[in-house]
Order: structure tokens, then sequence, then C-alpha cells
């Protein structure tokens, strides 16, 4: 069971326990499943309701309820490249050709799946909750939260900028200026569930990039995003008649590499229980080095 304690301050001294728990960050929603779903909410190990008054000094301790991962997801044992982890959030370096989360066209083999197979090892009673989603064919660092308050805690900091993701791609031909910004919006494709375009009625959507290198007829691109539109980055770089290599539904070719030449390379965010700003970072993957 997850659980979460708090020693009351002499500022919050005389406060009720609903609006403490608002303070921490703790949603209406997962109050009503710690009421209803078997959680607990304790003041010095007495069992309490949200309207005590507490005491500075008092230690408040959440037990929330035990997660219960859906009848269609399946633990499978796939090895998983774990770059961080501890009791609250993993950190994972995605292969390409592997989907984050099942779908229809990829019910198993997913991230997800193997991401159960590891909680079940540990004895880890969560379902998996992504925090930032890749595309199948991208690779790179996932960040992934192991309870859904962590989740909706990391998913306001995204929300808010706080989440940073700087990614790195390989595009054909010699992308100029060498430093410059994408603004351009982005909405779907005509009738396509998938497919999306830069169009004036589209959302806003804004990259940023650097050049590192030429090579090849190919240009080595760092891009950090402002926005996070579905397929930004092969969308915007297609715009500008450099789509990704590999990248085939946006113009680009697969001689080279049998998929878009996109990957996570840095993640960093503030870890809302360790208090302090973690940066990860992941190499590029093989495939990739071999292009360049």
């Amino acid at each position: 069971m997850f659980q979460l304690r708090w020693i009351v301050t002499q500022q919050q001294d005389g406060m009720l326990v609903r609006e403490f728990l608002k303070q921490q960050h703790i949603s209406k929603t997962a109050l009503t499943d710690i009421k209803f779903q078997g959680g607990r909410i304790e003041v010095n190990d007495m069992p309490v309701t949200v309207r005590y008054v507490l005491k500075a000094g008092d230690e408040v301790r959440v037990s929330f309820p035990p997660e219960q991962k859906s009848v269609h997801m399946v633990a499978q044992p796939i090895p998983l490249s774990i770059v961080y982890e501890d009791d609250y959030v993993i950190v994972v370096d995605k292969p390409p050709h592997m989907a984050t989360i099942p779908s229809r066209e990829h019910p198993q083999g997913t991230l997800a799946n193997a991401l159960l197979y590891h909680y079940e090892k540990q004895n880890l009673q969560a379902t998996v909750h992504v925090v930032t989603r890749l595309d199948r064919d991208t690779s790179g660092l996932v960040l992934v939260a192991k309870h859904r308050h962590v989740h909706h805690i990391l998913s306001e900091q995204q929300k808010q900028g706080g989440v940073k993701r700087r990614y790195e791609a390989i595009c054909h031909g010699y992308v100029t200026p060498l430093v410059g910004t994408i603004d351009a919006p982005i909405g779907r494709k005509g009738e396509s569930i998938i497919e999306r375009e830069v169009r004036p009625d589209g959302q806003r959507a804004v990259t940023h990039y650097a050049v590192l290198q030429y090579k090849n007829g190919m240009s080595h691109v760092s891009i950090q995003l402002e926005t996070g539109r579905t397929h930004q980055i092969r969308v915007h770089f297609s715009y500008l008649g450099h789509p990704l290599v590999g990248d085939d539904l946006y113009g680009g070719f697969r001689e080279q590499i049998d998929r878009q030449a996109l990957h996570s390379c840095e993640l960093a965010f503030f870890h809302p229980f360790l208090e302090k700003t973690m940066t990860f970072h992941a190499p590029l993957p093989h495939d990739m080095a071999r292009l360049l």
C-alpha cells in the first residue's frame, strides 16, 4: 500500500485535514478513493476524517487504496533498460519499435507490459502511469510514475512546463539556419486519425532546434519542445523541407533506417518527494549512431 507522511508545521497549526491534504496536492478524486476504496487517513496513528483539526507537531499519514491494473494488461518478461528508479518514479530508456502502452495494433510487447512484470517481481501492486509518452518508433527516455497520486503531481508539473525533454533527430538535407525556432500551428490532416500537418486552424506548436553537425547529406539536430503536440517534431521538420530520416509518413526515406530517426536524449523534472531537480541522459541508439 502506497503511503505518504508529513509533520504539521507551526504555520499549519489549526488547519483542517482537508485543507492540509489539498496543500500536499492530493486531489478530491484521490480523497474520494481513500474514503471509499480502502485507504486511510491517520494522525498520530489514529484514524481521522478530513474535518479533523491539526496541531503543530502532528504526524499525518495517508494510505492510498491498492491499485487495480486493467484486465486487458498482462505482465510480460521483456527486458528493460532502467536509468533510474525509486519508490515514486521509474525512468526507462525505451528502445525503438516498442509501443509505450497497448493499443489495438500492438496489444502486447509494450513498455507497459514490461513494467507490469517488473512491478510484480517487486511485489508492487500498481498499474502503469506514463508521464512522458513516446511514439512507438521514437527511442529514449520515458518518465513513469509508480502511483496515481505521483502521476497527478508530475502531470500538473508537465502542464506548467516543468518537465523538460531534449531530443536528437537526424533530418534529410542541411537544415538552416544553424539555430532556429519553428512556430507553426499543427492540426489533423484531413480525415486522418494519425497524420498531422501545419495548418492555420491548428494548435500553436513551437519547436526550438540547434544543428549539431552536418553529415552524409543529413543534419544531426538537437531539439527542445516548448509545446507538446502529436508528432510535433516530425511535422515541423517535414514542414521545413527536412523530414526525419526514416519517417516515411512525413516524407522521409527508409533506405538507411527502418524508423524515424528521433531519440529522447535528456529528461529533467523536479522530484516532488525528494525535493530536487533530477536530470537524466540516454546516448543515441546504435541505428541512429550508425547514420552518422
